[in-house]
């Protein structure tokens, strides 16, 4: 299964940052091990993805939101799938590096099920991050 067929219920995330230029910066960086690339940028965001955008950040109030609902960036969980354990480590790696603050190092993690590898970072907005493989 390609990574982009892993991508079933969800057609995109968009998530609110405090700072654009430094949260693309971070995302450039700590997706490129997963093959997740900037494909698409305008008055939208930055559009994060393998061949299409899936995952977006915007800094201010976007079409879907009000002003008041930005007074506070409440932090959110988004785990992007991974084609190996490598790739995790290396996610884990070059987001640690992109300035990201680790919140889990790669790994095993069998309370959430025997085959699940996953590693999580904070991003320069407390979003936590994870990369992950289901084997």
């Amino acid at each position: 299964m390609s990574h982009e067929a892993a991508v079933v219920d969800l057609d995109h995330v968009s998530l609110s940052v405090t700072d654009y230029e430094r949260s693309k910066a971070f995302y450039q960086k700590a997706l490129a091990p997963l093959g997740i690339k900037l494909v698409m940028e305008g008055a939208s965001g930055a559009g994060f993805g393998r061949s299409w955008p899936r995952f977006w950040i915007r800094q201010g109030v976007g079409a879907f939101q009000t002003a008041e609902q930005l007074r506070a960036i409440t932090p959110v969980h988004v785990s992007f799938a991974a084609g190996s354990r490598d790739e995790v480590v290396r996610f884990h790696e070059a987001a640690i590096a992109a300035g990201g603050r680790d919140f889990g190092k790669p790994g095993l993690r069998p309370d959430y099920h025997p085959g699940y590898f996953g590693a999580f970072v904070l991003d320069p907005d407390g979003h936590n991050i994870e990369a992950v493989i289901h084997t």
